[in-house]
């Protein structure tokens, strides 16, 4: 399983989603709006996190994406096994058509990623974003103003 850039986005697009669905649906352009992502690659993210059954659309004026469920009931793995490719699992050698040592050891490293990512609930970075002072992208959020150096 690899974590590439999409899966990155994707999580920091649910975490965004978290904090802004609370009350609404919330539209794409203002999922990470302050972020550099174009809007067809965030279609693409939630198209596939929709197939998953990761969020919810809701049509309409005052449509866009909300989480499907609880966000306890969601983990970072389910997240980035919604968004890659699974065409990359299993690769097996052409010449013996069996995985390598190699392989066998990606693998395993993949698991124990995976598990990992388990154990960590949607619900646990959305917290840790509040406590951070995190209201998402795009949201009011305070600043520290910056220390002048001494002259």
């Amino acid at each position: 399983m690899r974590v590439s850039a999409k899966s990155r986005h994707a999580v920091a697009a649910m975490v965004d989603l978290g904090l802004k669905s609370v009350h609404r649906p919330v539209a794409l352009v203002d999922v990470l709006d302050d972020q550099d992502i174009s809007l067809s690659y965030l279609e693409q993210i939630f198209s596939r996190l929709k197939d998953h059954g990761l969020v919810a659309g809701v049509r309409g004026p005052r449509g866009g994406y909300r989480p499907s469920r609880d966000l306890a009931d969601i983990s970072v793995a389910q997240i980035v096994a919604a968004v890659e490719d699974p065409s990359l699992r299993g690769r097996k050698s052409r010449i013996t058509g069996q995985p390598s040592e190699a392989h066998r050891l990606w693998d395993g490293l993949s698991a124990e990623i995976m598990g990992f990512l388990d154990g960590i609930t949607l619900a646990d970075l959305v917290e840790t974003a509040r406590a951070r002072g995190y209201a998402g992208a795009g949201a009011r959020r305070y600043y520290e103003a910056p220390q002048r150096r001494a002259a």
